[in-house]
């Protein structure tokens, strides 16, 4: 009883609670679909840019692909060799003397080689060789004290061919085998200065050495 009038002197009808109950449902359920409907678009916008994005990749790729095979068209392939460049084939003087088709049997030196020796065992008929050729030999290479092979081209059965004079021998050969004439057989006694010197590590034959060799061309 005491409710009812303090609800009417506040000038409220027991209607109007309920009335207002309802309207804060009404607004609660308008602010829900609010929400719903942002979470929409959101998402939706969250889809078209994933789809754009995944569009402007796979063009992204094709333009990989395309720009990769017009790359590959365009370059030579590495793995095609190339057509080998044959070596001219070294001049042999016609009148070879017959002992320069032999190997030659090479002996042990005597006494201590301090210095270069060069003799000629076998005298060509060819031109005088000079620094900067090209030479085609034959050679017998030895040790100086006893005498035993460590080297010989005709073990491997084909002549060696160098340029001469210009450092890409040992200096015993770049200086004693220029000025040998074509279709020469010379011995060349050198001490281990101009040969491979005194320290053997590399397999390397060390000390005073012996070699024959037989100048077979220069060109």
């Amino acid at each position: 009883m005491s409710e009812r009038v303090e609800n009417r002197s506040a000038g409220q009808s027991p209607g109007t609670k309920a009335e207002r109950r309802l309207a804060a449902q009404l607004a609660a359920k308008k602010a829900a679909e609010a929400r719903r409907r942002r979470q929409s678009m959101l998402g939706a916008a969250a889809g078209v840019i994933a789809v754009a994005a995944l569009i402007a990749g796979i063009v992204w790729l094709n333009n990989g692909d395309d720009d990769k095979a017009a790359s590959t068209a365009a370059a030579p392939s590495a793995t095609v060799p190339a057509e080998p460049t044959a070596a001219p084939e070294p001049q042999l003087p016609a009148d070879l003397d017959p002992a320069l088709k032999t190997k030659p049997t090479v002996e042990a030196g005597k006494g201590e080689l301090t210095k270069l020796g060069v003799t000629t065992l076998v005298k060509g008929k060819g031109p005088a060789v000079k620094a900067g050729q090209q030479i085609t030999t034959n050679y017998v290479g030895v040790f100086y004290k006893d005498g035993k092979q460590f080297d010989s081209s005709w073990d491997r059965g084909e002549p060696a061919t160098f340029p001469i004079g210009v450092g890409q021998v040992i200096p015993g050969w770049d200086q004693g085998l220029v000025g040998v004439p074509v279709g020469s057989r010379v011995q060349l006694d050198l001490p281990a200065e101009l040969a491979y010197g005194k320290d053997a590590s590399g397999g390397r034959p060390a000390g005073p050495l012996r070699f024959v060799v037989d100048v077979l061309a220069a060109q």
